[in-house]
């Protein structure tokens, strides 16, 4: 989703104003509505910076990869409600009705997110609570991909941005089967809420398979993008940009391949070399 501004562009010397399309970021106040003791509670959750659009896949992947809930399933519904608001006239709030709360991780609602980017998770304490959700690892051996499929994945996934060919300000991620064919693909201007996108529209569709996928992600990788795709149990990603040092770490706890720096006739391969011809 974009909207139309009017810049002043600067080129050959000269200065001219010109429409340009911009990527729209807008809150996403997100609520959970479940059953604790036979009585009904409903607590925010979450508020995250977003494009618009595809806002149920991004709730889907958000609950599964910050494992509030263990499959999709559980969800009951998921409605927007409120005032529109804005210049873009938007309703900005979603309530998620969830099943039964026994599928619910309340603990985990009611302290702050594991993944929360601004919340200063440190590294062995953060790797070790990680641990506790998930104890088993990736595939080590499987898929394995050629040089030519993991250099031509960003290239692909750009391809496919609609939205990036429009604005060039948003970012993407897309799931691959390992003969490098494209499955499917989300674009939001944060990273982390593209891959919620992804994740929870794969989910919805059954199109997961660890033994034979990898993800690809525009940008850098840090720790929270591997520790939501270590939900999937998918163990190889691949992204344009450069990893972390945490997120190298985990991807060698759990025996992913890390991927980084990919340029037409490079890339570097951090962790678990073994699935790379």
């Amino acid at each position: 989703m974009h909207s139309k501004y009017k810049v002043n562009k600067f080129k050959s010397d000269k200065l001219e104003e010109i429409n340009d399309l911009i990527s729209i970021e807008e809150p996403l106040e997100i609520s959970l509505k479940f059953k604790d003791q036979n009585k009904s509670v409903t607590q925010l959750l979450s508020i995250t910076m977003r494009t618009p659009g595809q806002d149920e896949d991004l709730v889907r992947g958000f609950l599964f990869n910050e494992q509030i809930i263990k499959d999709i399933k559980h969800i009951s519904s998921i409605e927007k409600f409120g005032e529109k608001v804005g210049q873009y006239n938007l309703q900005n709030k979603i309530l998620v009705t969830l099943n039964d709360a026994s599928n619910v991780n309340i603990t985990k609602i009611k302290r702050d997110f594991l993944t929360n980017s601004s919340c200063g998770v440190c590294g062995k304490s953060s790797l070790d609570a990680l641990e506790v959700i998930k104890q088993d690892k990736t595939p080590k051996l499987e898929p394995k991909l050629s040089s030519k499929t993991i250099i031509s994945a960003p290239d692909t996934l750009r391809n496919n941005q609609t939205e990036f060919a429009q604005t060039g300000g948003i970012h993407a991620s897309g799931l691959f089967n390992k003969d490098g064919s494209l499955i499917n693909v989300m674009e939001d201007v944060g990273r982390h809420n593209a891959l919620d996108k992804l994740i929870g529209n794969a989910l919805l569709k059954g199109q997961i398979d660890p033994n034979n996928q990898f993800i690809t992600c525009s940008g850098r990788l840090n720790f929270e993008l591997i520790q939501k795709i270590l939900m999937t149990n998918i163990g190889i990603v691949i992204g344009v940009g450069a990893p972390t040092s945490l997120a190298i770490d985990l991807a060698n706890k759990f025996d992913m391949t890390l991927i980084g720096f990919v340029k037409k006739d490079s890339y570097n391969v951090y962790t678990n070399s073994q699935k790379v011809i």
